[in-house]
């Protein structure tokens, strides 16, 4: 890639960083195109070359941070930390997106991850699946998860909670939930054994 192009690529991601902070800070209504480019550092014309539109640009931030969060989450996966030290990241990290997103933006996000084919839903299936089967298996190599339990029951534990939360009236409520949902998914209704 030449300068030319890594520049412009520096832009763009300048560009999607700005508008994840601004939008997670105030939600997307509140948020205007001017705002994202003084932050960015960039002219609205910048954006509008890069993005066309607010609509174009608030579904590449969908994408720009459903891939962060994938990325963070398979960081965790493969670090060198014994399992139960990964748990803690993924709850920790949950907990900090609970208590740091605009209520506007994490629905739009739900919105879209109910719908039909949508971008979550293939990174679902490629990646996260591939992840907390990884995940589990060292769990149960460390004797921090059953090895009784199979990965099958494991998936359709998670794929079960994962339709779930797609529901419109369940995903409207669920993120003041959170935390402990995430803690009963890893620690279940008995808590933590030490």
């Amino acid at each position: 890639m030449d300068g030319f192009q890594r520049r412009r690529e520096q832009k763009k991601q300048d560009i999607l960083e700005a508008s994840i902070n601004l939008f997670m800070d105030y939600g997307i209504q509140k948020v205007s195109i001017a705002e994202i480019a003084k932050k960015a550092g960039v002219s609205q014309v910048t954006i509008y070359n890069y993005f066309e539109n607010k609509h174009k640009l608030i579904h590449e931030v969908f994408i720009y941070y459903v891939d962060k969060a994938v990325e963070n989450f398979e960081q965790v996966v493969y670090s060198d930390v014994p399992f139960n030290e990964k748990i803690k990241q993924i709850i920790f990290n949950k907990k900090e997106v609970a208590t740091q997103i605009n209520e506007e933006f994490y629905q739009y996000l739900m919105k879209e991850y109910s719908t039909e084919g949508n971008y979550i839903e293939q990174v679902y299936q490629e990646k996260t699946i591939p992840y907390f089967t990884k995940l589990f298996k060292e769990g149960k190599k460390q004797g921090y998860v059953n090895p009784n339990l199979s990965n099958e029951a494991i998936m359709f534990y998670i794929h079960m909670l994962k339709d779930y939360i797609q529901r419109e009236d369940v995903y409207q409520n669920i993120l003041p939930l959170t935390e402990e949902i995430t803690d009963i998914f890893f620690y279940g209704t008995m808590g933590k054994k030490e």
